[in-house]
């Protein structure tokens, strides 16, 4: 198989995140808008982002075994479909005079719940794009990375001239048709690859030897070859003993990411900045720019600019990532990406300024994703990695079912700037606190393989 070929999964993978992205990066500035415009709440406003990112978060903890029993291709390719469906009733129910805020929570709600398995999914194909391309973690993790951040830029400047030019909720509609796209790539372009991890059977088999415990995805599959005696036990019974084992496999994960104290001490880190985040995108920001007249365009601005020197940065990380102390360019990233963003809104300056600080900070923070991501996939091993990174990506996302809320008592109860404030210092005080722990210093090293076993007992 020449090379390349065998990066066509990848590249087709990288193709289907940046569409999916795209329309994404567009309802995070149209649903917003659609609801601050329509009801003036900034607390409504913060409900919104409570009601998608709490099953998000729930159904990414919970539904990692899930991820590998059903195979992570075919998870990512059903929660786009199923997302399709969710995302565009938003605008086919405002265009009917139906929508209400009740309904847009839920709806909200479905998509986020579709969302967190879908994520995982995505991510956990990862190693196998890797394995199959033959290129090292940081390659792929920064041209995923760089990905996401040209996607924030276009999408962003995507969304602010359609909600000047047709309105927030035909906005919207763009986000479903993307989810529909992208499942037809992921179809067509991955197709060669192998869902799921062989070894995933000998690792629940020896967590727990249950020898009627059922661990694929068909009810008739089994761990080994069983009797006609239990062949032929009542179904029930072999319910229960599948909901067993994926308790099992759940805890399994649970017991490996809590053995490792670099990604517990990043999952940490990573959701007190994410909780921080929410409440300035989701909130803060359009209310700066309804406040100061600058409008939605503004946003989408803000957002482009970011996104555009994230991507340059995360291409420079794909390229060099591998040479660059990890640690020391997680501290320098952090410092010059976090507080200066949210001085500069506080006081109030010109929007040129602020676009000044959003390239230099999007700059920097185009090397994080590649760097914390592949110290996530090397510690992690194969046959565990669809249930172990939904967990980090739920304990990373824990906090942002608050961000949004957090946003609107903050703006409702001091006022715009001084939250501004608020929260670029506890932003500064997260994200440099780990200079003073040890633990962070264990991301410079590569974990050898044979530390990274399977926890087991």
């Amino acid at each position: 198989m020449s090379v390349s070929s065998r990066r066509v999964p990848l590249y087709g993978w990288l193709t289907a995140q940046a569409i999916s992205l795209l329309g994404t990066r567009v309802s995070m500035i149209a649903i917003p808008w659609l609801v601050l415009t329509t009801t003036g709440s900034p607390t409504r406003t913060g409900l919104v982002a409570f009601a998608e990112i709490t099953p998000m978060v729930l159904l990414k903890a919970f539904g990692g075994p899930l991820v590998d029993r059903v195979g992570p291709r075919r998870m990512a390719i059903n929660a786009d479909v199923l997302s399709f469906l969710a995302v565009g009733m938003i605008p086919l129910l405002h265009h009917t005079g139906a929508l209400t805020f009740p309904i847009l929570l839920g709806l909200v709600a479905v998509a986020g719940a579709l969302r967190g398995p879908g994520d995982a999914a995505g991510t956990a194909l990862i190693p196998a794009l890797v394995e199959r391309a033959g290129v090292p973690y940081e390659r792929a993790t920064g041209l995923s990375s760089a990905i996401e951040r040209g996607a924030t830029m276009i999408g962003a400047a995507i969304a602010g001239g359609l909600v000047v030019a047709v309105g927030a909720a035909n906005a919207v509609a763009v986000d479903a048709v993307s989810f529909a796209v992208c499942a037809v790539v992921l179809v067509l372009a991955t197709r060669g690859l192998v869902d799921g991890s062989p070894d995933r059977h000998e690792v629940v088999e020896t967590v727990a030897p249950e020898p009627t415990s059922y661990v694929a995805p068909e009810p008739t599959s089994s761990v080994a070859p069983e009797s006609a005696s239990s062949v032929a036990e009542p179904a029930v019974a072999s319910s229960v003993a599948e909901r067993t084992s994926y308790a099992m496999e759940l805890r399994a994960g649970w017991r490996f990411l809590r053995g490792d104290a670099v990604l517990t001490s990043l999952c940490v880190m990573v959701a007190v900045t994410n909780l921080l985040d929410l409440a300035w995108s989701s909130v803060l920001l359009p209310v700066w720019a309804r406040d100061s007249g600058a409008g939605a365009g503004a946003v989408g601005l803000v957002f482009s600019v970011w996104g555009g020197a994230s991507m340059l940065g995360s291409v420079v990380a794909a390229a060099y990532g591998a040479r660059l102390p990890r640690f020391a360019t997680y501290l320098v990233a952090f410092l010059i990406t976090g507080l200066p963003r949210f001085v500069l809104f506080a006081l109030g300056v010109p929007l040129w300024a602020i676009l000044a600080m959003c390239a230099i900070g999007g700059l920097s923070s185009g090397f994080l994703n590649p760097v914390l991501g592949a110290v996530q996939f090397e510690r992690i091993p194969r046959e565990m990695v669809g249930r172990v990174t939904s967990l980090t990506s739920a304990l990373s996302w824990s906090l942002m079912p608050l961000g949004g809320v957090l946003g609107g008592i903050l703006v409702s109860g001091i006022g715009l700037s001084p939250a501004q404030l608020t929260i670029g210092l506890a932003y500064f005080a997260a994200t440099m606190a780990p200079a003073l722990i040890p633990s962070f210093r264990g991301m410079n090293r590569q974990q050898p393989a044979a530390e990274r076993e399977a926890v087991t007992a």
